[in-house]
């Protein structure tokens, strides 16, 4: 029998566990990299249409306030109700002002009334229960015949906004601005301010509050009598 020769080592040509664990490793720290970028991508989407969505809330709300603003009531020759009252008030160190106006605007007008005598339309704010910190802006709309007080089946109430942090309404009267405006306390022909400043701030569900401002000019407060 002759002797055995010498043995050839045998390479298998595998992974050690040492390699496997830091390839998983690997791979984990990737994944975790990029669930953070989908995460982020997704978060900056919601917050995008999230400002978005309340960027077009607050300007609708002061568009409605601004073009019934626009369209007081001052005419000396067809009789009609002039009407602007403002009340300013604070409340938790915020101003959360109030406004009434006898408006001919039409935009908003109920379809079963069409156009003719104008609307009284007040906007007033008030403790929103689910959100401590928030109020509510409601919207009230009524015939300005039937005068402020009655005619309750005529009138109409809806809560525009529940996520209102503030609202400021300034007066302009040719000289100075005022936080309170009361038409009827007013000579006539000067019952109407030059100007009405008016800032919004409205929460968010995500991110920061948006503060919104616009100037309005009631075109019939230049009225010659």
């Amino acid at each position: 029998m002759s002797p055995a020769g010498p043995r050839t080592a045998v390479w298998s040509g595998g992974f050690t566990l040492i390699e496997i664990m830091i390839a998983i490793a690997i791979l984990a720290l990737i994944l975790v990299m990029l669930a953070g970028s989908f995460h982020a991508v997704a978060t900056g989407k919601v917050h995008a249409e999230s400002r978005l969505a309340l960027d077009q809330e607050g300007r609708v709300i002061l568009s409605e306030i601004s073009s019934e603003i626009r369209g007081a009531v001052q005419t000396p020759l067809i009789p009609s109700r002039t009407l602007l009252l403002g009340e300013g008030r604070m409340q938790n160190a915020v101003p959360v002002d109030s406004i009434t106006v006898s408006s001919l605007e039409p935009g908003h007008r109920r379809a079963v009334e069409g156009f003719g005598a104008e609307d009284t339309v007040t906007y007033v704010t008030e403790p929103n229960p689910d959100h401590p910190g928030w109020f509510r802006l409601r919207r009230t709309q009524s015939s300005s015949l039937l005068g402020i007080g009655t005619g309750d089946s005529a009138r109409t109430s809806l809560v525009i906004a529940d996520n209102l942090l503030s609202l400021h309404i300034k007066y302009f009267d040719g000289t100075d601005w005022k936080e309170s405006w009361n038409s009827q306390s007013l000579p006539p022909g000067q019952e109407l301010p030059e100007e009405v400043a008016i800032d919004i701030a409205l929460a968010p569900d995500v991110g920061a509050p948006l503060t919104l401002s616009t100037m309005v000019v009631p075109p019939m407060a230049f009225q010659q009598w």
